[in-house]
C-alpha cells in the first residue's frame, strides 16, 4: 500500500506520554499498533486486532488511515468490517489500487458476496503509477490476465532489487486473486513465490508471508 505504517506510528505516539509502566502502555495507542503489527507478522490475527480495534477507537480521527487493520480483517474473516475499513481509506488514499483490491477480496467473500458483485462494486483507480499496478487493477476488473501482471513485473531487468520486488508484488495479487476465484492450488504457488522465491521485508511482503503461513501449500484456510 502507498500509506506506509511508520508514518501512523509517527502519528500515534505523541498522543500519549511514552510508558513507563505496563498500565501506562495499555492506554498508549502508539504502542498498541506497533504491539499490533509485530502480532501480525507473527501470523497472530486475533491479537493484532485486539490491538488495533483499540487504537481506531482511541485515536477515531486516525481509523480511515489504518489499511493495515483492514488487511487483518479479512484474515480474520470478518469481510464486513474489512469492506468498511477499505472503504474509510478510500476516501483519506483515492489513488492506491491495493485498496481497491483489498476492498473487492472482503466484498467477494461478505455475506452473499461474490466475484460478480464485487467487480460491480470495484473501485476504479487511474493513477497508480507503481508497476505493476495498472495491469494487477485490471486483472481482478477481469480485463487483464496473469500473463499481463507477469510480463509487466519482469520488464524491469537493470536493477535486481526491484526487479524482485516488483515480482513480489505481482505474485503476492496473484495468488490474492486466485484465492477470491476459489483456485486454491494457484494461489499457494504464486504466494510461495511472493513470500519465498521473490521474499522482501517490506510491510506487503509481510503479507505475503503472514498469508503463505496462514493458508500453506495448499492454500486453504489453516486457522485464522
Amino acid at each position: 500500500m502507498n500509506a506506509l505504517l511508520p508514518a501512523l506510528t509517527v502519528i500515534l505516539l505523541p498522543l500519549s506520554v511514552f510508558a513507563q509502566d505496563d498500565k501506562d502502555k495499555e492506554a498508549d495507542p502508539g504502542f498498541l499498533n506497533q504491539r499490533g503489527t509485530e502480532h501480525f507478522f507473527a501470523a497472530r490475527i486475533k491479537e493484532s486486532l485486539a490491538d488495533w480495534d483499540r487504537v481506531v477507537k482511541m485515536v477515531p480521527q486516525r481509523a480511515p488511515h489504518h489499511w493495515q487493520r483492514g488487511i487483518s480483517l479479512y484474515y480474520a474473516d470478518r469481510y464486513e468490517d474489512g469492506v468498511a475499513q477499505f472503504e474509510s481509506h478510500q476516501k483519506v488514499n483515492q489513488q492506491d489500487v491495493e485498496n481497491a483490491v483489498w476492498h473487492f477480496l472482503c466484498v467477494v467473500r461478505s455475506k452473499d458476496g461474490s466475484v460478480r458483485k464485487a467487480r460491480g462494486k470495484y473501485i476504479p483507480i487511474t493513477r497508480d503509477t507503481r508497476i505493476p499496478m495498472k495491469e494487477i487493477h485490471a486483472l481482478f476488473a477481469g480485463t487483464g490476465d496473469a500473463e499481463a501482471v507477469l510480463a509487466a513485473a519482469n520488464a524491469d531487468q537493470d536493477n535486481p532489487l526491484r526487479l524482485r520486488n516488483h515480482r513480489c508484488y505481482a505474485h503476492l495479487y496473484l495468488g490474492l486473486y486466485f484465492e477470491a476465484l476459489g483456485q486454491h492450488k494457484k494461489s499457494a504457488e504464486h504466494m510461495k513465490k511472493a513470500a519465498v522465491d521473490f521474499k522482501m521485508d517490506h510491510y506487503m511482503g509481510k503479507v505475503a508471508q503472514v498469508h503463505h503461513k496462514l493458508r500453506g501449500a495448499k492454500g486453504k484456510r489453516n486457522s485464522k
